[in-house]
């Protein structure tokens, strides 16, 4: 090799160099590439080993020596744990089960029960007695509600009088109010399925048809759409929202035995403490549209790009979510401790700042000011900190990432000092979601698109009434009572929010 470089002129020796140069980068750079590739994989792996919850289900195969089910003890087994459980009762019996006697609620009407001591009591006198409370239930008592009304006919022959018969939810149908109401806060606040509550209604001896009790959900529903209209078109008008989305699987699909993908875009009013679940079988740019469409005020948001075409919009000021950038960072803890420990650290002083507010109960114009003097100098901090930070971290990096995803986002992330009125995150909203996981973990799916809506009026009005502590089964009993009788310019005194001011 060194003979044939001798024998080369000057000016190839120089390409051959130059090759040789060119080639060394090419690789230098490819093992950076591969080191960068590496440390992002590595980052990932420890992400995923953080995310991971509990344990692993154990699996296991039977003993094939192992005396098939079902078995039956001796009889020296059996007598023996009579006697334990005897024991057992005993000492329950006798043992203190508790340190202290919680408050009873003085609302709930009380039964009385006289216990006299046995025997003859002629010749004692009564000194006193003890009394002993416990809490106690019965299942849901089903009764008929039986209207009587009564003619009267006038003695000159001239015409006959009956009373009216009450608005009815369901016309010439037998539910009432009250058993509708419970149908639907069974379903759709503790996310009883209709067949579990047709099982339920067998046990009182009730039998009733699968489709009954779905046609009457769908006809109690339809009775909410003119109160739901309402309240979309006051979210329209709002001036700060909160917005944010959640999948919900629809068995309408093009494709055979599989379950169309739609989502509920939730719109939550930090001011009014109002929610407006829509229903939209897409999570594209078009779906927030009806709501977005002519908004006008704050709009705070997570980093989904979607919401970005909306933010652009010179009649909006976007706010984002320090609870996100939080999260992005919590993950790179594993990736680089310090760095993702000295965000969090910036963070967690800023939602101190927060807390006193909230514990001052300060209003928006002090919130403003308190900010102002505290939040905006860590802000300012984090910010030169990140700026520096970001040219020499590895872009793909957990780390990197984070940054960002906060460096992208950092005239939102600061936008909240603009009011003391704004929210610090998007967790109100993201709270007002959460029924929805637990939803479909018991009834899995919608039946269809149209379904999905009605479900989206029902979870509305059921994440306001959680906002306000009204309780959802009153609220709609009384709603559904008298929405059909109601003057339409008063609808909005069927509002959750204005329940409590209802003389009942």
């Amino acid at each position: 090799m060194e003979t044939a470089l001798e024998n080369l002129s000057k000016e190839d020796l120089l390409k051959v160099i130059s090759s040789r140069d060119e080639k060394i980068d090419s690789l230098t750079s490819l093992n950076s590439s591969l080191v960068q590739e590496r440390d992002y994989l590595k980052s990932q792996v420890e992400m995923f080993k953080r995310m991971q919850f509990g344990q692993k289900r154990e699996r296991f195969e039977g003993d094939p020596n192992q005396t098939l089910l079902p078995f039956e003890a001796d009889a020296i087994a059996v007598a023996q744990q009579q006697e334990s459980i005897k024991e057992k009762i005993e000492y329950i019996r006798k043992r203190p089960n508790h340190h202290g006697r919680a408050k009873l609620p003085e609302h709930l009407p009380v039964e009385e029960i006289e216990i006299h001591p046995e025997g003859d009591l002629s010749a004692m006198v009564c000194i006193g007695k003890e009394v002993t409370e416990e809490l106690e239930c019965e299942p849901a008592r089903f009764f008929i509600k039986r209207y009587i009304r009564y003619k009267y006919a006038a003695k000159n022959g001239e015409g006959v009088k009956i009373a009216e018969l009450p608005e009815r939810v369901i016309d010439k149908g037998i539910p009432g109010a009250g058993l509708l109401a419970s149908i639907l806060v069974d379903k759709y606040v503790d996310h009883l399925p209709l067949y579990r509550q047709k099982q339920r209604f067998a046990r009182e001896n009730i039998q009733l048809a699968s489709l009954t009790i779905e046609g009457w959900t769908k006809e109690a529903l339809f009775k909410l759409e003119p109160l739901y209209q309402q309240l979309v078109f006051d979210t329209k008008s709002k001036g700060y929202l909160q917005v944010d989305e959640t999948p919900i699987k629809v068995l309408d699909s093009d494709k055979k035995g599989a379950a169309h993908q739609g989502y509920y875009w939730v719109y939550h009013a930090p001011l009014e403490g109002t929610v407006l679940f829509d229903y939209s079988p897409t999570r594209g740019q078009l779906a927030p549209l009806p709501i977005l469409g002519n908004f006008k005020g704050y709009l705070q948001t997570d980093g989904y790009v979607v919401y970005e075409k909306y933010a652009r919009s010179k009649d909006i000021t976007h706010l984002a979510c320090w609870a996100h950038a939080r999260r992005e960072f919590e993950k790179a803890l594993d990736n680089d401790r310090s760095k993702a420990e000295k965000a969090l650290l910036l963070i967690q002083k800023l939602y101190a700042v927060e807390r006193i507010a909230r514990e001052g109960q300060l209003d928006t114009a002090q919130i403003k000011e308190l900010r102002l003097k505290e939040s905006l100098p860590i802000i300012n901090e984090m910010g030169k900190w990140i700026f520096q930070e970001i040219k020499s971290t590895l872009p793909k990096s957990q780390v990197g990432k984070a940054m960002a995803y906060a460096y992208a986002r950092w005239d939102a992330l600061s936008a909240y000092l603009y009011d003391g009125s704004l929210r610090i995150d998007n967790n109100p909203v993201e709270n007002a979601i959460r029924p929805i996981a637990l939803g479909r973990k018991n009834y899995l799916f919608a039946g269809s698109h149209e379904a999905a809506q009605r479900a989206a009026m029902i979870y509305s009005f059921c994440a306001i009434c959680k906002k306000h502590e009204v309780n959802t089964f009153q609220w709609l009993r009384y709603t559904l009572e008298n929405i059909m009788s109601i003057n339409h310019k008063n609808i909005k005194e069927l509002y959750p929010q204005n329940f409590k001011n209802i003389s009942r």
